[in-house]
């Protein structure tokens, strides 16, 4: 069966070219309703498994877990790890992967706490953080879009190359921060109504992040590439320009998130940002992003943020070790993995 695509909907230099007949294959419940009606149900699971975590750290230790304290350091924890999940999310509903977050964050985060950087203030290291991670994500994308590599390969050699760039201006030594305005954000006395600042900046790149996906042209043709990357083509979308486009903002997340772990740690460190690529891409495959790309919501990986954080928040203070925590990890995303592959088999049939 053939859809016609009009030049309306076209753009780029064939707008206004005579109509292109994209192939369309036939799917039972595959209709933008469907999935939103899919979405909603797993975002309404993700919640209830969310409480029953609450439920669970209320009755192991009561004390620690629902102290406000503690509860504020979940959702400043999350905070970070969320901004560079939002980014995932963009590039997985694409296509794409990002190996490379935790490295960029690392980059980002080392670069913007030398002694150099620091003269600058509150700006220069703000400024430096997000310029890293998008000369980061740049050469991502120009190697993925014009370079025609693999994602896999080439955000795997950005990782590789951003943790020894790290560790080399580094020499291997924790950089401590001195400009007081970018210390006194992680104090309790900056909080508005309780909320960290770090909480608010991380709700305001999810709001940015869903208007983006769901309101936009740019959000609907990341969804078209990722779907089907030939028939967006076709249709007049510059595949190559959307990819770049795309790896550029997931070095603004890292960027953005690497001042956040600046606020929150007080220095910048070659380690930072470790297993980030882990926790993003979990997320989001959590959240019901397809790793085959077309399909994601911004909601969803917030949700599946939400959900880590607090089961590592539960782990610690049970005093589980670290290597427990890796384990059970790994053991959800496959779990993640095999309920989509089983859910998209029947949305198919």
């Amino acid at each position: 069966m053939t859809q016609p695509v009009s030049s309306a909907q076209q753009s780029g230099p064939d707008k206004g070219a005579a109509p292109v007949s994209v192939p369309v294959s036939p799917k039972k419940d595959g209709s933008p309703r469907a999935f939103g009606l899919r979405a909603d149900v797993r975002n309404l699971s993700l919640l209830g498994v969310l409480a029953a975590l609450i439920v669970v750290g209320g009755i192991t230790e009561p004390d620690a877990f629902l102290d406000t304290g503690n509860l504020q350091l979940v959702l400043t924890q999350s905070s970070v790890i969320g901004v560079v999940t939002v980014g995932m999310t963009f590039v997985i509903i694409s296509g794409g992967i990002d190996l490379s977050v935790g490295a960029m964050v690392a980059l980002a985060s080392v670069w913007a706490t030398t002694l150099a950087t620091q003269d600058f203030g509150f700006a220069g290291i703000l400024f430096t953080a997000v310029l890293v991670g998008l000369g980061a994500g740049l050469v991502n994308g120009v190697l993925i879009a014009y370079g025609r590599l693999v994602p896999f390969i080439a955000t795997l050699a950005m990782l590789a190359s951003a943790r020894g760039l790290a560790l080399h201006l580094t020499d291997g030594k924790t950089q401590m921060v001195t400009v007081k305005s970018v210390l006194d954000l992680g104090l309790p006395d900056a909080y508005v109504l309780g909320v960290p600042p770090l909480v608010m900046m991380f709700a305001a790149v999810t709001v940015v992040g869903w208007l983006v996906l769901n309101r936009t042209t740019f959000g609907r043709r990341t969804v078209a590439v990722g779907g089907n990357a030939e028939a967006a083509r076709l249709a007049g979308i510059d595949v190559r320009r959307q990819r770049l486009y795309l790896y550029l903002l997931s070095g603004l997340c890292c960027g953005i998130a690497a001042f956040m772990l600046i606020i929150l740690s007080g220095s910048g460190q070659n380690t930072n940002g470790n297993l980030y690529e882990l926790d993003a891409i979990a997320a989001a495959i959590i959240g019901g992003t397809l790793l085959t790309g077309g399909r994601g919501t911004i909601v969803g990986s917030v949700l599946g943020v939400l959900v880590f954080t607090t089961i590592t928040n539960i782990f610690a203070l049970n005093n589980l070790q670290s290597d427990v925590q890796q384990i059970a990890k790994g053991a959800i995303i496959v779990v993640a993995v095999l309920v989509q592959r089983r859910t998209s088999a029947h949305g198919e049939t």
